[in-house]
């Protein structure tokens, strides 16, 4: 195949979210049965499903927060998955996949639990998040947005304070989940509209995960080259695990893959 390395970019780790039920132990060899290259993980942080009690001290909740993302690291290297860091804040419901910081930055910004910074709708601002993670050169990404859950409180979209959105959502694809594809039909033609970076992932929760991801035609550094390839739309494919899309979310002919 021409896009042989294949990389999760959304997934949950049970030490951290706590709607999720694997531990990252357990979803880094899941992921590395599956094939995968490497994963990023991207637990609920302050303001969304997080499992981690907000009654802690800002160290010791970012060490607990980061507890999945090691468990899976550790792991991963004794696989030869990589594993990267990053994580899914919310806003009541409306999410953001943040990409290209590390836990050392996260520990130096007790801000991020700021009600400005993570809290519901009507209080928190998403641009103020997005000031703060393109200052440290981060990426943000608008999760699954026209995702529709008791959870969410509508569709809400801030085309000014993004980098892309997740066009290919495994989980919309799956009947594990959300299924429901138009989520992401919708929301491939909110990239196009707005030329937008896109990602895909499965958004997976256990080790029974939906097959999601980006494929390249080579392997990644880090979170931060990862964030350079999305942004300069280097040459990829997208999948949710049963079929194969362009950037513009068009599905690609099998022969095309395979070639």
């Amino acid at each position: 195949m021409e896009y042989p390395y294949l990389y999760e970019t959304h997934m949950h780790t049970s030490q951290a979210s706590r709607c999720a039920v694997s531990t990252g132990a357990e979803m880094a060899e899941a992921y590395h049965r599956a094939g995968y290259t490497g994963v990023i993980v991207t637990d609920h942080h302050y303001g969304g499903n997080c499992a981690v009690p907000r009654s802690l001290g800002w160290g010791e909740w970012v060490d607990r927060f980061c507890a999945g993302y090691e468990d899976a690291r550790e792991r991963g290297e004794k696989l030869g998955l990589d594993v990267f860091f990053g994580w899914e804040a919310g806003f009541g419901g409306l999410e953001f996949l943040v990409y290209g910081l590390t836990p050392e930055w996260m520990r130096e910004h007790p801000e991020l639990r700021e009600p400005e910074l993570c809290g519901g709708a009507g209080v928190g601002k998403p641009e103020a998040l997005y000031a703060l993670v393109h200052a440290a050169g981060g990426m943000m990404i608008h999760a699954h947005p026209y995702r529709e859950a008791p959870y969410i409180d509508g569709v809400r979209l801030y085309p000014d304070c993004i980098d892309g959105v997740e066009i290919v959502n495994a989980a919309h694809h799956s009947p594990l989940s959300h299924y429901n594809p138009s989520f992401d039909e919708r929301a491939a033609l909110y990239a196009v509209r707005h030329d937008f970076a896109v990602t895909a992932g499965s958004d997976a929760h256990g080790v029974q995960i939906p097959g999601g991801g980006m494929a390249f035609g080579r392997r990644l550094e880090s979170a931060q080259d990862f964030c350079r390839a999305v942004l300069e739309g280097e040459d990829c494919l997208l999948t949710d695990g049963q079929r194969w899309y362009d950037r513009h979310g068009d599905p690609v002919d099998a022969d095309r893959v395979s070639e």
